[in-house]
């Protein structure tokens, strides 16, 4: 079937289209000179400021001292501000967790200050990210409310930036593996939350409910994050780290605790009652099992079948009454979606720029049906909205390159407990992003921030590197037979 569609004249079409496009893209003056850079030394504008940043931290290190005063110390340790991070985001407030990235940052700056011959971590996603961030940063001053645009442009270009510092800080396998557990567990007790919230009749706010279309449904849980979309946007960025856990951690008791946080976080997900997030946790079990054995194919339509009859009567109903627009939320949703695409004929280029207050200063004069808005209600529009088609068009790449970086190290791995964290990696990553086609998922700028920290940690996962994964170099070098004798993996 493979070769039948790639003999095929619209494929060999498509395919020098593509091709063109791609050549014409990597010539460019802009972007050759941006993406510069050799696999083995940093080279091009971020490696030169990279070097610049680290012999200025290095000088105020040694001209202060600081090697003796903080030996030892955990503001040497980043990798633990960065699993901090993580694990702490979804509970304290968005003003802390910003603090909290300011103290990672700091904490890999003074690293790089006392070891003056390391080189920085290397991933060609991570200059994506930094292109996009300072796309954003841009995007607050060229708003219509600079003012307005500030506080939610910093924190988005904070929080963006965070990727690459993730990616710096998680510099062996150990870290990686620390920052998963940690998230994972960090998501159960969210999620237990949450599920506590349904058993004592939590109250929310009505406009989460069409209450004439669904009055069996009482609450809809929304643990620490406020709302219950929101919540389903976090956990689906947890439970696929929670289900790789499962499967590759070897100590019976440390396994049936990430069994149990996958259960309590699936519990939860049910509860909050989110379509939005039900489609996108299907789309990353398929992928995640797809990408596991391709025999679960067949299996998931079975499954899918399954849960028809299995699941109670009141899910079933909510989730076969996604396009419905006789449900409120809907048909809210698709007006502004409307209203939005018209405000963006006027302002595609540049947006009108970051947050809620530059949204609702131009999106009144387009909407439809008088229907008010605090965004878009889509990650993809939103990110247009706030910084134009260059934010957007980045953003796409970013995915892309990174998507493909962690499908490439599954491929090219032995290591089974790497690639159920690689495989969790793509899951979040696709699960969140069709959560996004239904809402902003960077309104809530704690979800957002996790939503970085796990992109870097994405990209420490896929980076060809011997810390990260000791044996890859050496079970290459070896014969299939030699690699299957010894069990390695």
């Amino acid at each position: 079937m493979v070769r039948i569609l790639k003999a095929s004249l619209i494929y060999r079409v498509i395919a020098a289209i593509a091709a063109a496009f791609g050549g014409q893209w990597r010539k460019s003056v802009i972007v050759s000179r941006f993406l510069a850079g050799a696999r083995d030394a940093p080279a091009g504008v971020l490696g030169a400021l990279w070097l610049k940043v680290r012999g200025l931290a290095g000088a105020c290190f040694r001209a202060l001292r600081l090697d003796r005063l903080l030996a030892g110390s955990i503001f040497l340790r980043p990798e633990l501000w960065c699993a901090a991070t993580l694990a702490l985001a979804p509970i304290i407030s968005t003003m802390a967790a910003a603090a909290l990235t300011g103290v990672t940052f700091l904490s890999a700056i003074l690293k790089a200050g006392a070891s003056p011959g390391a080189l920085p971590a290397r991933h060609g996603s991570a200059r994506y990210a930094l292109l996009f961030a300072a796309i954003y940063f841009a995007s607050i001053f060229t708003s219509v409310t600079v003012s307005g645009s500030m506080y939610g442009g910093f924190l988005q270009t904070l929080f963006a930036l965070f990727s690459v510092v993730t990616l710096s800080a998680l510099r062996d396998r150990r870290s990686v593996v620390l920052a998963i557990r940690v998230f994972a567990l960090s998501g159960a007790a969210v999620a237990g939350y949450g599920v506590l919230q349904y058993l004592l009749g939590a109250s929310g706010a009505s406009g989460w409910l069409d209450s004439e279309m669904f009055s069996g449904i009482g609450v809809r849980v929304y643990s620490t994050l406020g709302n219950p979309n929101v919540l389903a946007e976090y956990l689906l960025l947890a439970i696929p780290f929670a289900a790789a856990l499962a499967l590759a951690e070897k100590h019976p008791l440390v396994k049936l605790l990430f069994i149990g946080a996958l259960g309590v976080m699936l519990l939860c997900m049910a509860l909050t009652f989110a379509r939005g997030g039900w489609l996108g946790l299907i789309v990353a079990a398929a992928v995640f099992l797809v990408m596991l054995d391709r025999r679960f194919i067949l299996l998931g339509l079975f499954g899918l079948a399954a849960l028809y009859f299995l699941l109670p009567d009141v899910i079933v109903s909510r989730f076969l009454s996604i396009g419905d627009l006789k449900d409120g939320s809907t048909s809210y949703r698709l007006s502004i979606w409307l209203g939005t695409l018209s405000m963006l004929r006027d302002f595609w280029l540049v947006g009108v720029g970051p947050g809620a207050a530059a949204f609702n200063k131009m999106y009144p004069h387009y909407g439809y049906n008088a229907a008010a808005a605090q965004h878009s209600h889509n990650l993809f529009l939103q990110l247009v909205c706030d910084a134009g088609a260059a934010a957007l068009i980045v953003f796409v790449l970013l995915l892309f390159s990174q998507l493909r970086a962690l499908a490439s190290a599954v491929a090219r791995s032995a290591d089974k407990a790497m690639n159920y964290y690689r495989m969790a990696a793509v899951s979040a990553i696709l699960g969140f992003l069709v959560q996004g086609m239904t809402d902003y998922s960077f309104y809530n700028y704690r979800v957002a921030l996790v939503f970085w920290a796990a992109l870097g940690l994405s990209m420490a996962l896929s980076r060809r590197d011997k810390a990260i994964e000791p044996l890859h170099r050496e079970i290459e070098q070896q014969a299939p037979e030699e690699t299957e004798a010894e069990g390695v993996g």
